[in-house]
């Protein structure tokens, strides 16, 4: 009898818990729906209102600014993804002098938050030329926190592969790059799925250096774009709320694909 109260008590703290994080997301999704003059004064539309995402998609800065968030994310995430895996590699299997200390040093700059570092990163790019174009977007995040992160990631899974696959490997011939691309990478899909889901996300929601690096409405990512619907007049919600939903799109179509593997990857260094 008490293990069954209990049982019940547990459903119904989860059952609390999943209200307040779904609550929000059902107000995104039912306000983009709704009538303009109607946002506050009723949960469910009636009217439903598709017109909202309709003139959403017809504004042509919309539609590039979507385009920008999707092919930055996309290239950042394949070279974080490209340069970790290599780097993880190497800091886990192979020694040389100063390896902890640069190891460390990548580490440290997860330390330093971006706001402290955004004027000396504006003055270089604005003396090199980079200002108002996509380049410190994509370069900014491998060389920062991000890359840093799949480092480190990488070398931590790559530390509990079994060491005899690699001696194993060694003895038949295989350089360097053929144990690491024919043997470990392709081990290593757990964590490559959840440095890509991490990658893509902090890059999809990547406000700061978006707003600092572009001038142009052309050039603005998503998160930028979204903060355009609130002016001196006041706040389209309607169109805000229907401009979000389109923007959780492509991190579901992500998360779906990758969710097997993404638990796999987070649970790998629990055993060995």
């Amino acid at each position: 009898m008490r293990s069954k109260t209990n049982l019940i008590l547990k459903y119904i703290i989860l059952s609390l818990i999943s209200i307040l994080m779904i609550g929000p997301l059902l107000w995104m999704m039912t306000t983009s729906l709704k009538e303009p003059t109607r946002i506050f004064t009723q949960f469910i539309p009636n009217p439903i209102r598709w017109e909202n995402y309709l003139e959403v998609l017809g504004q042509a800065d919309f539609l590039k600014q979507y385009w920008n968030s999707i092919y930055i994310a996309v290239i950042v995430t394949l070279l974080v993804l490209m340069f970790a895996s290599m780097a993880g590699y190497a800091f886990a299997r192979i020694k040389f002098p100063g390896s902890n200390i640069i190891f460390i040093l990548f580490l440290s700059t997860m330390m330093i938050p971006p706001e402290v570092t955004i004027i000396p990163l504006f003055l270089f790019m604005r003396d090199i030329g980079l200002i108002n174009t996509h380049i410190p977007l994509i370069l900014l995040p491998i060389f920062g926190a991000p890359g840093a992160f799949g480092i480190f990631l990488m070398r931590q899974f790559f530390l509990v592969i079994p060491k005899e696959l690699e001696e194993a490997a060694i003895m038949d011939g295989c350089s360097r790059f053929r144990i690491f691309w024919r043997i470990f990478l392709p081990l290593s899909v757990p964590a490559l799925s959840t440095l890509t889901i991490f990658t893509f996300l902090s890059n999809w929601d990547e406000f700061l250096y978006p707003l600092i690096f572009t001038n142009s409405r052309e050039l603005m990512t998503l998160p930028v774009g979204l903060s355009l619907f609130t002016d001196e007049t006041g706040t389209a919600w309607h169109h805000l709320m229907s401009a979000t939903t389109l923007a959780t799109i492509p991190i579901l179509i992500i998360f779906f694909f990758a969710q097997q593997k993404f638990i796999e990857g987070m649970t790998a260094g629990s055993i060995k």
